[in-house]
């Protein structure tokens, strides 16, 4: 039986033999059992929120320094962690699950079925509610696998929508849909089936097509003319949430021009040439910590509104930095607004400089404050 599992019943298990075995839930012995210290908190979120802010999780206790005033979801991308969803729902904050499986798998339809009754039977027993489709393959168009992931989103809402009613099923999203890294998925149809695409407006270097060169992670322009190409496509806008990256990208640069133009090596990626994987995804609280010692300090791009700098490092190699602050996240945030779009979350909410220390405080309150735009 798809999503079955046996277990060999304790004492108390044989004692509690109906609750092991409600059909549908199919839960192990004891999953089922509240680890709040009050049980109201493991009810599922069901209120709908006018705007959104959708924050990462990948692990760890930093969440309980997370701004929870504005936090909606959380998808939790690491352990499963009771205390962060007791707290969430204390705070009427949904927490979902990660979703992702190879399209291979899921073209067969028992497969695919087994896949999404395993996904909700164990948000049940996790007390979650609902999931983050996450896939992120490559796809060509009208191929077995542009047909299953289509219906992957479509069986997979339906299902946690009957299993858990007010559950959200969201799913991430490309910055752009042209085929960005040979992502070529039924945009549309896929909108149309789940509650939320999570637009990730970051690593938008992943294809450089033109000259090798370190450029912002999320440069102004292209991201909201992604938007636009999405608008087209007649989603609702309310469906849209704007990922903006809490992370940027150090270059090793193997010319440093006069005009301060950083060229990097060239690493294919999917097609394209070049790509930011010549660069090292660095965390905001790193960049905070190494901008105060590189050769330039933050310097302003005004046509991609975007920070960067130039620092040194030990073997003498020449490096440039380029990352998002809240000076260029505040200008998409209001576009968030300005556009009527869903809402706004990032990429991830651990990687802030949570620490006591007064300078970090304030640079991390002012990152969480950005979302709101300014």
């Amino acid at each position: 039986m798809a999503g079955f599992y046996f277990v060999r019943p304790s004492s108390l298990c044989r004692m509690q033999w109906f609750v092991c075995f409600l059909p549908s839930v199919l839960l192990v012995c004891g999953a089922s059992l509240c680890p709040c210290e009050r049980p109201e908190l493991c009810q599922q979120i069901r209120p709908h929120r006018d705007f959104e802010v959708f924050v990462f999780d990948v692990g760890g206790k930093m969440w309980k320094s997370y701004d929870w005033s504005i936090v909606t979801t959380v998808a939790t991308f690491g352990k499963y962690d009771a205390e962060l969803m007791c707290f969430a729902h204390s705070k009427g904050a949904r927490v979902v699950l990660k979703g992702d499986v190879p399209l291979t798998h899921i073209v067969d339809r028992d497969n695919r079925t087994a896949w999404i009754m395993e996904k909700v039977n164990l948000a049940k027993s996790q007390f979650m509610d609902g999931i983050n489709l996450d896939i992120e393959q490559a796809v060509d168009e009208g191929s077995p696998e542009y047909q299953a992931l289509t219906e992957l989103v479509k069986e997979t809402t339906e299902a946690f929508h009957r299993e858990i009613p007010g559950s959200q099923v969201s799913f991430d999203v490309a910055w752009s849909p042209k085929c960005i890294d040979k992502r070529c998925y039924d945009y549309v149809s896929i909108a149309n089936s789940c509650d939320l695409l999570f637009v990730m407006s970051y690593d938008e270097q992943s294809q450089i097509l033109g000259d090798c060169i370190a450029m912002a992670n999320a440069p102004i322009n292209q991201t909201l003319n992604a938007y636009e190409q999405y608008l087209n496509l007649k989603i609702d806008p309310k469906k849209l949430v704007m990922g903006v990256p809490w992370y940027g990208y150090d270059y090793p640069c193997l010319n440093l021009s006069q005009e301060g133009i950083c060229s990097i090596t060239k690493v294919p990626f999917r097609g394209a040439p070049c790509s930011d994987a010549a660069g090292k995804q660095k965390a905001y609280s790193w960049i905070m910590k190494q901008v105060n010692s590189s050769l330039t300090g933050r310097l302003w791009d005004s046509k991609q509104q975007a920070p960067y700098f130039n620092y040194e490092d030990k073997n003498g190699q020449i490096h440039q930095v380029w990352f998002d602050d809240p000076e260029s996240i505040c200008s998409k945030a209001n576009a968030v607004k300005s556009k009527g779009l869903r809402g706004i979350g990032m990429w991830n909410g651990n990687i802030l400089d949570y620490s006591d220390e007064p300078v970090a405080r304030q640079q991390t309150a002012a990152m969480w404050n950005a979302l709101l735009g300014c």
